[in-house]
């Protein structure tokens, strides 16, 4: 169970999309935005070159989900929305 509400995520989750992944992603032509937090699950968009790119799984998994569980805790949930989706959260 998380013990963190989704409100005390966002400063957190967002600080460290902005400063330690998103410039990662940008050396590559890429991007993330923070869409939303419901419920432990942060939803995130992959951009740029990211979109339609093969490491694009690896990069969620090994760049974004590792900063955010080892900097806030281990239970959080990635999840990438994909294009079009963005108004859909709860199916994903």
């Amino acid at each position: 169970m998380m013990p963190f509400s989704d409100e005390d995520l966002q400063l957190p989750v967002s600080t460290i999309i902005e400063k330690k992944v998103a410039p990662m992603l940008a050396r590559d032509g890429g991007a993330i935005e923070l869409l939303d937090i419901k419920n432990g699950r942060v939803f995130v968009q992959l951009k740029g070159a990211c979109v339609g790119c093969s490491a694009s799984g690896s990069t969620l998994k090994y760049v974004v989900e590792k900063e955010l569980k080892s900097a806030i805790h281990p239970d959080l949930q990635i999840v990438n929305v994909p294009q079009g989706m963005e108004n859909n959260l709860e199916e994903l």
